[in-house]
């Protein structure tokens, strides 16, 4: 079956970075498209940024220049690098992909920064 499992996430101060992994199974990898979702206590999760099977990459304007997305085919992982943190990111991150049709999610990894 399919799995996703996010790494990285933790505490860290406004300003600083982190990176995020994400750990995919039962799934072709080299050829999905994967993605980073977060949310914030309160609010609707939105889309942070994604990666096409061939490493284009997209991003949400409130993460554009600060956010990194890349992929490593050959371990099955996804990685979100995110620098110059605010506390407004503070979120669960998650990673998401689909197969045949169906989304699938990771449990997702707590990012909070702190002022």
């Amino acid at each position: 079956q399919v799995q996703l499992v996010e790494s990285g996430g933790g505490l860290v101060q406004a300003g600083g970075s982190l990176r995020l992994s994400c750990a995919a199974s039962g799934i072709i990898f080299s050829t999905n498209v994967m993605g980073w979702y977060r949310q914030a206590p309160g609010k609707q999760r939105e889309l942070v940024a994604a990666i096409t099977s061939g490493g284009l990459p997209n991003y949400a304007d409130s993460v554009k220049g600060r956010a990194t997305i890349s992929r490593d085919n050959a371990k099955n992982t996804v990685y979100l690098q995110m620098n110059s943190l605010k506390p407004e990111d503070t979120a669960v991150y998650s990673c998401t992909t689909t197969k045949n049709g169906i989304n699938y999610w990771g449990k997702g990894t707590l990012v909070t920064v702190s002022s």
